[in-house]
């Protein structure tokens, strides 16, 4: 089996050709590039050969990238020299890359080379487009669905296979720093626009056997191969070079808050590269991409946002033995944001959606959202009126319970009060199938206590979608203390549909991300009860990688919610409920009106619009700001800490069951910090027992919501690391 073959035809083209064998899309392997390297030395080295022709055997795509556990592996093998072992790894890329480029011409005089296109069916990601740079002119298809680009930045590492350097030579820093910085995929025609690739084609392979055949000497040598070549935009000591790069650092520091180490990595490479021949800048590329892989950070980041979460959605898992429960026929009970939203991703998948609420204006307008999610997006030309009547024609909006017949799953996602939901369930279940499974979206409420309702409990699940339903990524499943396993593949089918990523955890007041998110929030609102000034909290929050601040989140979420949460919580837990000051807060907050941004009011003045202006200054007026502000250390600890122990507890306690979702649902659900690799992976790169230490410190000054769990401590005195213990395999801590 093999990744590349070549074949030569009378006219003299080599055409190599990447099929990787068992694989949609193309991903490279390093026996991938040793493939490579030895059909491009046989080409160069075949007199009979004139021109080569690199594309790829899938239908639609390129690559799609590296394959990021060989990174890992090649580290692993570095024994005890990783830096080298990396480092050198690298360089053979570049070397492989490099010889693709000058084609076997003369390095003094720059001719007698062969000429090197690239054909790109279609997507072509990180190394699958880092190798098209590197040769001499690049040809995509007219594939609309394709897309181009550099996306390393999104997983914690950067182009380091030249694509860093190249790019940045190619189009100069500015104009690179959008592809490089932020990851941007472009479709094929934004692609050229942006300077990226050289021509779209409707016969790409056509139109590359024609350039190869008449290209000249001249065609062929990269413009920093070139004499007198000048970076566009200037190089860091022109006048205009040196602005870019002035405000190229600020966004980077202003963007990531210095917590994502490979966007400093790569603004470096680029910096210093462009102060030194285009090979010296391939050698300062390799060995920032080195540092970035060395940091615990980058490692983290890939294999939660790549490993852990790919694993996760291909069923890591699921059940073994149950069939395929693919849904055919969902049906949506109530019409409001969230069981609109479930709807409007359920008919993106191509799902038949019936949408119940109390009477046919509640419905129809559950079904508006959708068609306002479509109108807006063929205003930005990311839909069409064609998909929009497809996707509303799939959904049935009416208050007529027997709709639902015939559907094989239900999605409950009506007021969030228990008496309404069982109602609900007893009425429902008297009309849908008997194997049809049973899904409560709710974000609080036990589902063993909401399976009570059910005549059949083990087919009764949680399904619980984050808002907004269409932008994010995580869906947390619930298993009651009597789930069946069919219930839970169903549940993970139906997210697997709807192309959003799935952890499933056991049942538990709050289950697992709200338990955790819940006393981040009221952290911060502690503090302000302490004297902490509100902006000093988030800025703490931001500069640890949080998209949003404990203050502003709770803003965002509503002040009658926290408090709603709250009571329900005390009426459960009785003498048992950790009252704090933070409740104090919320309530005198509620009693004001100040909901938040849904009031135009809240910890946040706003102004007519509905736009934030400043925090709001009457809170001093109870919470007066304490002269001497707490060491950011502090305030950090507290906000991750309170955070992290609970991932643990919910371990511990086996509400978690797979440490990989613990992770994964932290980052996705919440936005934890992400170039942590999650709470658990921050555990391990801070060590168990500095974390076990500072939880005591923290607990001695603090409370007892810092107490260091039993599972932490036992790790602490062992020394162990939470995935050096439990692998990132399906076993929990009991």
């Amino acid at each position: 089996m093999t990744d590349f073959t070549m074949t030569t035809d009378a006219d003299g083209i080599a055409t190599i050709t990447w099929d990787v064998p068992g694989k949609t899309m193309n991903v490279m392997s390093f026996g991938g590039l040793t493939e490579l390297n030895d059909c491009v030395d046989k080409a160069l080295a075949d007199d009979a050969v004139k021109a080569i022709i690199i594309t790829s055997g899938k239908e639609g795509s390129f690559a799609g990238g590296m394959d990021l556990n060989l990174l890992a592996k090649m580290k692993a093998d570095a024994g005890d020299d990783p830096a080298k072992g990396l480092f050198e790894g690298t360089m053979q890329m570049h070397h492989m890359l490099r010889k693709i480029e000058r084609a076997g011409m003369d390095p003094k005089t720059l001719k007698g080379g062969k000429p090197i296109a690239a054909v790109l069916p279609g997507t072509a990601a990180g190394i699958g487009l880092e190798l098209p740079l590197a040769t001499h002119r690049i040809f995509a298809a007219n594939n609309p669905k394709a897309r181009i680009g550099l996306p390393e930045i999104l997983v914690g590492i950067f182009p380091g296979a030249g694509g860093t350097t190249r790019l940045a030579r190619k189009l100069g820093a500015m104009a690179a720093s959008p592809l490089l910085l932020e990851g941007k995929l472009l479709a094929p025609d934004a692609a050229v626009k942006a300077g990226i690739i050289d021509e779209v084609a409707d016969d790409p392979m056509a139109a590359a056997r024609e350039w190869v055949l008449n290209a000249k000497d001249a065609d062929l040598v990269k413009p920093w191969d070139a004499k007198g070549y000048k970076m566009p935009g200037g190089a860091p000591y022109h006048p205009a070079g040196f602005m870019t790069f002035v405000g190229a650092s600020a966004m980077v520091n202003g963007k990531t808050k210095g917590v994502y180490p490979a966007a400093k990595a790569l603004l470096s490479a680029v910096y210093e590269g462009a102060l030194v021949p285009f090979d010296t800048a391939l050698k300062i590329e390799a060995r920032w991409f080195t540092s970035v892989l060395l940091n615990p950070s980058s490692s983290a980041m890939i294999r939660s946002l790549f490993i852990n979460k790919e694993a996760l959605e291909k069923g890591a898992v699921r059940p073994e033995g149950i069939e395929d429960q693919r849904v055919k026929k969902l049906g949506v009970l109530g019409a409001g944001m969230m069981g609109a939203g479930i709807a409007l991703v359920s008919v993106q998948a191509g799902i038949e959606v019936v949408l119940i609420d109390r009477d046919q204006a509640a419905a129809d307008k559950g079904k508006a959202y959708a068609a306002s999610y479509f109108d807006k997006g063929i205003a930005r030309k990311k839909s069409t009126e064609e998909k929009k009547e497809t996707a509303l024609g799939l959904i049935n909006a009416t208050p007529d319970l027997d709709a639902l017949k015939g559907c094989d799953l239900i999605i409950e996602a009506v007021f969030e009060d228990p008496d309404v939901k069982a109602e609900m369930t007893k009425k429902v279940e008297a009309i849908i199938p008997e194997d049809c499974i049973f899904a409560s979206n709710t974000s609080t409420l036990p589902i063993s206590d909401l399976a009570k309702a059910s005549v059949r409990v083990e087919q009764f699940i949680g399904i619980h979608f984050f808002s907004p339903v269409e932008r994010m990524a995580l869906v947390e499943i619930i298993r009651g203390k009597e789930t069946g396993d069919r219930a839970t593949a169903k549940a993970l089918d139906y997210v697997r549909q709807i192309r959003k990523t799935p952890i499933v955890v056991n049942d538990a007041r709050f289950f697992y991300a709200n338990r955790c998110i819940i006393p981040y929030v009221n952290e911060g609102a502690r503090m302000i009860t302490e004297g902490v000034a509100p902006w000093y909290v988030d800025n703490a929050a931001a500069m640890l990688g949080f998209p949003v601040g404990p203050i502003q989140l709770t803003d965002e979420t509503s002040i009658d919610l926290g408090a709603k949460i709250a009571r329900a919580t005390k009426k459960a837990m009785g003498n048992a409920y950790p009252a704090s000051g933070a409740d104090d807060l919320i309530f005198w907050m509620e009693d004001l009106g100040r909901m938040g941004r849904k009031a135009n009011a809240g910890f946040f003045d706003y102004d007519d619009k509905g736009k934030r202006t400043e925090y709001w200054k009457g809170m001093q007026d109870k919470y007066p700001l304490a002269e001497e502000q707490p060491e950011l250390q502090e305030v950090q600890d507290r906000l991750m800490f309170v955070q992290v122990l609970e991932a643990v507890r919910a371990l511990e306690e086996g509400v978690l069951m797979d440490i990989r979702e613990g992770d994964v649902g932290a980052i996705l659900g919440w936005g934890f910090a992400p170039w942590s690799g999650g709470p658990l992976s921050w555990l391990d790169i801070i060590g168990t027992p500095y974390a076990a230490e500072r939880c005591d410190q923290l607990e001695a000054k603090f409370g007892e919501r810092f107490k260091c769990p039993d599972l932490l401590r036992e790790m602490a005195a062992k020394n162990q690391t939470f995935y050096g213990r439990f692998g990132g395999e399906a076993q929990a801590a009991a």
